[in-house]
């Protein structure tokens, strides 16, 4: 089975073509756009190249078809956040149900990684932000949301059957837009109402420069000291809400404010994946086209579903019920907006806090990912990811 580099048009083109030939037959299989798979490896468009580095690899059989693809990676940055045990990635993994294969490619893999000083990788994982095609789908095969892959079921027995061990569980949580809060929600609430120094509203998405400065503040304060993930720049957040713009609805992107500091943030989209997958995998000048026609429809749509990208609240207001108050505030005009149906971006079994806020928000879980971890030396007594107190 031999093994080959991508490094060339023809390479990438069996790269981005194996999915779609494994996938023929799911029908909840939504394929990524090609043109995001192939920034996550253009050193002109993925800023991870600055401390880091990737390689990936297709697998064929003695006739030359492929059966397999996967990519490699290490981020200077991020690999030793323990320093006892330097960490490279894995992603990006499709594979015919075949042990061997699968094999052949994590091998690969597990060489070139400790080939740069690495003693363990993670898997599969993207060459990015943890927001996009990060772990592998075991529970809830139904539809992808964008940025997330979906997988065979047989991969889960690939990868643990080579020795990967559950690292953290990702769980996408599913409410009802129009699920009734519970009663608390409503009194703390009214205690915010009350007080002017307060305030509840949505973004307005003609002030990019508010929003992307308001979303780095609660941003940095709530999530940076989370397990990998780092302060972000304002110009990032400048770069986020530009992408972000063209099809952000404002009635989703909710702010709290203390007099006129943002103190807590819920972001959501329109669900995109519901749009693309009447598209296919290519951006072309005709799909642009389709995707504006179907957006029009999806935006009109009496109902519509929406994607819950993060969550947050800066610490001084942890535990004060504010989150409550915005969830009041935001829910009757996301209602009014037409979203029926929310998923949540993935939480960590390591955050037991924000799984404990949708619990109490009556969303429940509706698909399940995992980050597996895999030590080179298997005799070192295997850790799970640490639990954020």
């Amino acid at each position: 089975m031999p093994l080959l580099e991508v490094t060339d048009a023809s390479r990438v083109r069996q790269f981005l073509d194996l999915p779609t030939r494994l996938y023929q037959n799911q029908p909840n299989w939504i394929s990524p756009l090609d043109q995001d798979i192939e920034g996550v490896f253009n050193p002109q468009k993925n800023p991870n190249f600055q401390h880091g580095e990737a390689i990936r690899w297709v697998l064929t059989d003695d006739a030359g078809t492929v059966i397999g693809r996967i990519a490699a990676f290490v981020n200077n940055d991020t690999a030793r956040t323990d320093p006892t045990l330097p960490t490279g990635g894995l992603g990006f993994f499709e594979c015919i149900d075949d042990q061997k294969a699968a094999n052949t490619l994590f091998d690969a893999g597990q060489a070139w990684l400790a080939a740069r000083g690495m003693e363990a990788m993670d898997g599969p994982i993207n060459f990015g932000e943890r927001d996009r095609f990060w772990g592998l789908l075991i529970a809830g095969f139904t539809e992808p949301n964008y940025g997330m892959f979906y997988h065979l079921p047989y991969y889960q027995q690939l990868f643990e059957n080579y020795g990967f061990q559950i690292y953290f569980k990702q769980y996408t949580c599913q409410r009802a837009v129009a699920t009734p809060l519970h009663e608390a929600f409503g009194r703390a609430a009214d205690t915010y109402f009350a007080q002017p120094e307060f305030s509840f509203r949505h973004a307005d998405k003609s002030n990019t420069e508010q929003l992307a400065r308001d979303f780095r503040h609660v941003y940095n304060l709530a999530w940076a000291k989370n397990s990998g993930t780092r302060d972000m720049s304002l110009d990032k957040a400048r770069n986020l809400v530009r992408e972000m713009k063209p099809v952000a609805d404002e009635r989703l992107l909710w702010f709290a404010y203390h007099h006129d500091e943002p103190v807590a943030f819920f972001i959501g989209l329109p669900e995109l994946n519901q749009i693309f997958k009447h598209i296919g995998r290519k951006f072309n000048f005709w799909n642009k086209l389709l995707f504006l026609w179907y957006k029009r429809q999806y935006d009109q749509a009496a109902e519509k579903k929406m994607f819950g990208v993060i969550f947050g609240v800066v610490p001084a207001w942890q535990g004060k019920k504010l989150e409550s108050a915005l969830m009041v505030r935001s829910q009757q005009e996301i209602m009014r907006a037409g979203y029926t149906e929310c998923e949540m971006n993935w939480i960590g079994d390591f955050n037991p806090r924000m799984l404990a806020v949708m619990r109490s928000i009556g969303a429940k879980i509706y698909k399940t990912h995992v980050t597996y971890r895999k030590y080179f030396d298997e005799t070192r007594p295997f850790e799970r990811c640490p639990v954020i107190k």
